[in-house]
């Protein structure tokens, strides 16, 4: 955990877990190959944010390119399936 990510948290410790989980929902991917990483797993935190077009300029760790990398929300499916 950043420690923007300690410092945040420690401050709305019963929200702790929702923005934990809405961060892991917000993926940043490479415009070059498609690597996909989470802004959570970047050191970041997105809670009750919404945008359209938004791009981070940074260095992706698997093709070494310098890019504006796409940033979108991607929420994960419930776990279990459904049932017909």
């Amino acid at each position: 955990m950043s420690w923007i990510q300690r410092v945040i948290t420690g401050r709305a410790p019963r929200r702790a877990g929702d923005m934990e989980r809405e961060s892991r929902e917000w993926k940043v991917i490479c415009p070059k190959c498609g690597h996909v990483r989470s802004i959570w797993e970047l050191g970041g935190i997105r809670y009750k944010a919404w945008s359209r077009g938004k791009r981070m300029g940074m260095r992706c760790p698997v093709c070494g390119s310098w890019r504006m990398h796409k940033v979108e929300r991607r929420p994960t499916e419930p776990s279990g399936g459904e049932s017909p």
